[in-house]
């Protein structure tokens, strides 16, 4: 059926994707792909041969949406995927599955990996509310959002890569206190999986003598809340 499917992929083990993923990746008539090499091993390790591999990614996304929609329109079955994890998130995604139901086009969505939940469901945090803030602006308005953040009392999720993982680290502990808790994780699924717990000053410690390495999501505690005077009185 001519359709959008949004297809998650593994974030590092390549044994986590779905059977209905592999379904629906063979029997596509189109694959999108972040990066065309990263998704073609994850093919010939599924045992799929496709010859209608496209790029889509943040540089192109503008100029090939409205063609996508088209070829959808025309009868295609075309299935969106990113690097690792599900497309849209901090990935590229949203506006194709916008331009597609702007077009009135079916969107299908599977469900699977996305590293911010794993990370979270790892820290031991609550995680009935909790809010994703996905990667940080690199210079303007880092500052002004993580201010913003200081009294957020939900758990909170970061990507961050190893090159800025300290920096952020440092720049929470500024401005959360340095005595919150944070787990953070890298390189979940894969052979070097690492999740560090601690405080903002441990784990920061932990990561300025310990070269970072792979991809980081930080997981930071809510501000405690400060109890009622019912509460108190309980």
């Amino acid at each position: 059926m001519a359709k959008l499917y949004i297809v998650p992929t593994p974030i590092g083990n390549l044994d986590d994707i779905t059977l209905r993923a592999v379904k629906v990746l063979a029997k596509a008539d189109t694959i999108l792909a972040e990066d065309t090499r990263t998704t073609a091993f994850l093919l010939k390790h599924l045992g799929i041969e496709t010859p209608r591999l496209h790029s889509h990614h943040k540089f192109n996304e503008h100029a090939t949406a409205a063609l996508v929609a088209g070829r959808i329109a025309a009868g295609e079955s075309v299935a969106l995927v990113s690097d690792a994890g599900t497309p849209g998130i901090s990935d590229p995604g949203f506006l194709l599955v916008r331009t597609c139901l702007e077009a009135g086009l079916e969107v299908e969505t599977l469900p699977g990996a996305t590293a911010a939940v794993v990370a979270l469901i790892q820290s031991g945090f609550p995680a009935d509310r909790f809010c994703f803030e996905g990667f940080l602006p690199q210079k303007k308005g880092r500052s002004k959002r993580l201010q913003q953040l200081a009294d957020e009392e939900r758990t909170m999720i970061f990507y961050e890569s190893p090159y800025r993982v300290v920096k952020t680290l440092e720049q929470l502990a500024e401005l959360f206190g340095s005595e919150r808790a944070v787990s953070v994780s890298r390189e979940l699924t894969k052979k070097f999986e690492e999740t560090v717990r601690g405080t903002l000053a441990e784990v920061t410690e932990h990561f300025r003598t310990h070269e970072p390495r792979g991809e980081f999501v930080i997981v930071v505690a809510g501000k405690p809340r400060k109890k009622s005077k019912n509460e108190k009185n309980t």
